[in-house]
């Protein structure tokens, strides 16, 4: 994983339910829970603006975090779900997970388009038409990918690219067997509609056989 695990901070929730949930979003926190690990869950509170900030920043479930909790040995975490209010969207409730190092997870990483102006198929025109932008792995807790880089140097109107042709970061497979199409270069429409007119055009100009003629007249 690239760079420093970020820290999540958090305070141990006193009480349970819905009561002291309710009392904690009035104080303006997140209500949560910490699962995993062979321990207690632990009901935690977070700050509804430092929740809302590390949301937009985007990655949040794919984000492995070192939570610190007063009272608590810090931990590893990860995301499992944000429940979010139906109507404002808002965060309501987050579920996280304990994880080890070496726990095995799946998440689904961002994919990065790299070099479209090395692309000859894209400088003739051609579109590139994202089939995946984000990939599902297995990965290694300690050694998330912020992304996985695809490179469209050299493509041409025609190629695709698939998964086998991807580097990934060691320890990390993807969670579909098959190998699967993540993106290709296309001709422009316009181009497409003129090979369709050429082909109405040469099926117009087919002679066709008058099986009324007799052919050659007669020689009488």
């Amino acid at each position: 994983m690239a760079g420093e695990i970020p820290d999540l901070h958090a305070q141990e929730r006193t009480g349970t339910g819905k009561g002291a949930a309710r009392a904690a979003r009035r104080e303006g926190m997140v209500p949560g829970i910490v699962f995993g690990g062979d321990v207690d869950p632990l009901p935690i509170n977070i700050p509804f603006n430092e929740l809302l900030k590390k949301l937009k920043a985007g990655r949040f479930k794919s984000t492995l975090f070192n939570l610190k909790v007063d009272g608590h040995d810090d931990v590893r975490v990860i995301c499992r779900d944000v429940q979010r209010d139906v109507v404002k969207d808002l965060p309501t409730h987050l579920d996280l997970m304990r994880l080890r190092r070496t726990t095995k997870i799946n998440l689904f990483i961002s994919v990065d388009f790299i070099n479209e102006e090395e692309a000859p198929g894209l400088k003739k025109g051609g579109v590139l038409t994202v089939i995946r932008n984000e990939i599902e792995l297995v990965v290694t807790a300690g050694d998330i990918p912020e992304k996985i880089t695809v490179d469209l140097a050299g493509m041409e109107i025609g190629d695709t690219i698939t998964i086998s042709q991807v580097p990934l970061p060691e320890g990390a497979k993807p969670t579909i067997d098959r190998d699967f199409m993540i993106c290709n270069v296309s001709a422009p429409s316009a181009l497409k509609s003129e090979d369709d007119a050429e082909d109405d055009t040469d099926a117009a100009e087919v002679p066709t056989v008058d099986e009324t003629d007799g052919g050659e007249g007669d020689e009488g």
